[in-house]
């Protein structure tokens, strides 16, 4: 069964159809490529598959139910974490304290529990301060881990973005251009630890640019163009289908 699907998704935006009839699933420990030409739908699947967007039609399922419907925050709350293409980090706060605040949801401590300190609220305060610990170490920041944000190379600050993802502790993680203005180094880097998360159990969905890293790490690529589906299969069919070279190199003289 898989873990996540989306069934017949389409978003019109006035008599626009940015994404149509669009289905694919993924499957636990997998990493899924999203890609295709500017103005493909991409970023609008993102929107609708992490509740920003509702679909005008179709439906998004995970683990079996359907979560069409659902905001942002019950996604989150279910296991489903996304990034974006510009950091959304808290610029003034620690390393740590940007990753104790992605899993302050998680961990469930309500208003009146923090502000009354009670027993549940210190235990809870205390598991999420451990998890903040793992994270930080497991994306190689221990060293940042009490420098501000806003003073992190860029590509320190993209890792930073994905450990705050990773304190919500996702089953499925969605990742739009995690490689945006990196060099050489900073991307074989990111590549390494995404790696590592897949190797966890979590699910990937992959939205990227740079097609020699998808090709390197995607277990399948979904290809769309204009909205559509155009191909899916594994990275090596995909770069040798012939309406993907098409749709990114247009049609020859």
């Amino acid at each position: 069964m898989p873990l996540f699907e989306v069934k017949n998704l389409t978003k019109h935006f006035g008599g626009l159809a940015a994404v149509d009839s669009l289905n694919f699933s993924i499957h636990k420990g997998e990493i899924t490529g999203l890609i295709g030409p500017n103005g493909a739908g991409k970023t609008t699947v993102f929107n609708m598959i992490s509740g920003v967007f509702p679909p005008t039609k179709g439906e998004t399922v995970f683990l079996n139910k359907n979560i069409t419907k659902l905001k942002p925050n019950k996604r989150a709350a279910m296991g489903i974490a996304r990034t974006f293409q510009i950091t959304t980090l808290f610029d003034e706060m620690t390393v740590m304290q940007n990753v104790l605040l992605g899993g302050f949801k998680k961990s469930g401590a309500g208003f009146w529990g923090i502000m009354l300190n009670t027993g549940s609220a210190r235990a809870r305060a205390a598991e999420n301060l451990e998890n903040a610990e793992k994270i930080i170490e497991f994306m190689g920041l221990s060293g940042q881990k009490q420098e501000l944000a806003k003073n992190l190379p860029h590509g320190f600050q993209m890792r930073l973005e994905l450990a705050i993802a990773l304190a919500v502790k996702p089953v499925l993680l969605l990742l739009d251009e995690p490689l945006t203005g990196m060099n050489q180094e900073e991307i074989k880097t990111m590549l390494y630890h995404i790696n590592k998360i897949r190797k966890q159990g979590c699910a990937i969905l992959l939205v990227e640019h740079n097609m020699r890293a998808v090709t390197s790490i995607c277990d399948r690529i979904v290809v769309l163009n204009f909205g559509k589906k155009i191909a899916e299969g594994i990275p090596r069919d995909i770069i040798q289908n012939k309406e993907v070279i098409k749709a990114y190199l247009g049609d020859e003289e």
